[in-house]
């Protein structure tokens, strides 16, 4: 019964680890979005820096095409961020824009997989 116990708890472990990934991704997608329609830097820099935070507990578990992209994705909300925090509007919003399609990129590909 021991075992039983612990194969289960260890399958609902790996499940919602996998569930939680997905919701990462969304999430992330979500804050790029409001990071690069943004009217005012220090809101893109907010958004962002919450993208960046959802796309690397994301990408721990990805593997090939789907982890470059969001480590791709990562490294323009790092931009976003420094540019936002700069003051620069622009720039920031065309990193978010980057990042974005490398996000959107990233789960089309986790999609594809899954078929």
């Amino acid at each position: 019964m021991r075992k039983l116990s612990f194969i289960l708890f260890g399958l609902l472990i790996v499940s919602a680890n996998y569930a939680f990934a997905e919701d990462h991704a969304k999430i992330a997608i979500g804050h790029a979005k409001e990071a690069a329609s943004a009217s005012k830097p220090s809101d893109a820099a907010h958004h962002a820096g919450a993208a960046l935070d959802h796309a690397l507990a994301g990408s721990i578990t990805e593997k090939g095409v789907t982890k470059a992209h969001l480590s791709a994705g990562a490294e323009e909300l790092e931009k976003a961020i420094d540019q936002g925090n700069l003051g620069q509007l622009d720039l920031a919003v065309a990193h978010s824009n980057t990042a974005l399609e490398h996000l959107n990129a990233a789960a089309e590909e986790k999609a594809k997989n899954k078929k």
